[in-house]
């Protein structure tokens, strides 16, 4: 695999890729944990008196410059990290830009304007890709969460200049899932929920050969469950997957893996924040209730299937734990996480959410900073963004 160490960087314009997609209030940055993931790489290139050029998308602005999505505010908050001065452009290309990177001095930091702000970028148009390559001499990827895209600058451009290496944070990740896919301590245990089946088919699919116990909890738990021939109540069931969860189970079954759902659950009337939040014992649903969170006995189970594991992925919570009334299953499942010794990797999107809401995600192994890209490394697919710099 191709290492940031093991190319040439002094004096030369580096092309860095990262994922500074953070949200904005009030002209200001309001969460900065996307760019302090990116300052390892950032000091590494500087310390080696690279001239470098960081450049990201911010927000959906559909090919054409916005107000609301420039990058300025967050320069902003990079300057004030890194403890220097960050140049921020109001365009990504042409000859501004390409002005701005030749005079840049070594170990100069600038962040070009949104990529986002042209259609070139997510179309991979050749013509994007020729004009970003005027503005460097080589380029690192450290943007996991958009490695599953294959955009200008994350497939074009790293091929074009026909060179490039991963940033310590795409290290990371890869390190972190490779030690889930491809060599788990045993027990190894896949906490999967969230709201739709259709979105886990594939990691099911690809994970019961792999893992020792499935934990299957929020939304898509009802499907499993009606599949199981239990009543759900109106709690949301995929019907059209009622089979394949069947399927699921059986080759789970087959291969000796665990396939553990909620026995209790938190229900109310209808999917309200304000709703009042009720128990019901055994797995079965009453008439007129949908399941919202797993209840205290699931907890329990999961809670303690979790805490003597060898390895653990997490992906998806286990209820609406956006709203205080039924957080406390997916909390309960991120104090267990804690608490495991083995290895934990949570695996971004909602999942990472969670954990950073619960002030626990200094205690595992790993959150991933990519929701899209984790579930199809989960899927067992091929990165475009990883496959071009030589990743894997």
């Amino acid at each position: 695999m191709n290492r940031i160490e093991g190319i040439d960087v002094a004096g030369k314009r580096v092309f860095v890729r990262v994922d500074f997609n953070v949200p904005l209030e009030g002209g200001a940055v309001a969460d900065d944990g996307r760019i302090r993931a990116a300052l390892k790489t950032i000091a590494f290139l500087r310390a080696r008196k690279a001239r470098v050029i960081l450049a990201s998308h911010l927000g959906r602005p559909k090919g054409k410059p916005e107000e609301a999505s420039r990058m300025a505010p967050v320069a902003a908050r990079l300057a004030e990290l890194l403890g220097a001065p960050v140049a921020a452009l109001r365009e990504c290309v042409g000859p501004d830009a390409e002005a701005a990177a030749n005079s840049l001095a070594p170990g100069g930091v600038l962040l070009l304007e949104n990529l986002r702000f042209h259609a070139g970028e997510e179309k991979n148009d050749p013509a994007f890709v020729d004009r970003l390559a005027r503005l460097c001499d080589t380029y690192v990827n450290d943007a996991f969460g958009t490695c599953h895209r294959a955009h200008a600058s994350t497939v074009g451009l790293p091929l074009k200049l026909g060179r490039g290496a991963p940033g310590y944070l795409i290290d990371k990740e890869i390190a972190a899932f490779d030690a889930v896919l491809k060599n788990p301590k045993r027990p190894f245990v896949a906490v999967l929920g969230g709201a739709k089946v259709a979105d886990k088919i594939p990691i099911l699919t690809n994970l019961v050969p792999k893992v020792n116990a499935l934990v299957i909890g929020g939304g898509m738990a009802y499907t499993f469950l009606r599949a199981r021939g239990i009543e759900v109540g109106t709690s949301r069931v995929e019907a059209d997957l009622v089979g394949t969860a069947k399927e699921i189970m059986e080759s789970a079954r087959a291969s000796g893996v665990e396939v553990m759902l909620p026995s209790d659950h938190l229900v109310a009337e209808r999917f309200d924040e304000a709703a009042q939040p009720q128990e019901v014992a055994g797995p079965a649903l009453p008439a007129g209730r949908m399941g919202l969170d797993i209840g205290p006995e699931t907890r329990r189970r999961f809670a303690a299937r979790v805490e003597t594991a060898g390895t653990v992925l997490w992906n998806g919570p286990m209820g609406v734990f956006e709203w205080p009334a039924f957080a406390g299953g997916t909390r309960a499942v991120a104090e267990a996480l804690a608490r495991c010794k083995g290895t934990t990797v949570v695996g971004g999107g909602d999942s990472a959410a969670a954990i950073e809401k619960f002030g626990l995600s200094q205690k595992v192994t790993h959150v991933s900073t990519g929701g899209g890209a984790s579930l199809e490394l989960l899927e067992g697919r091929e990165l475009p963004g990883l496959k071009a710099i030589g990743a894997i």
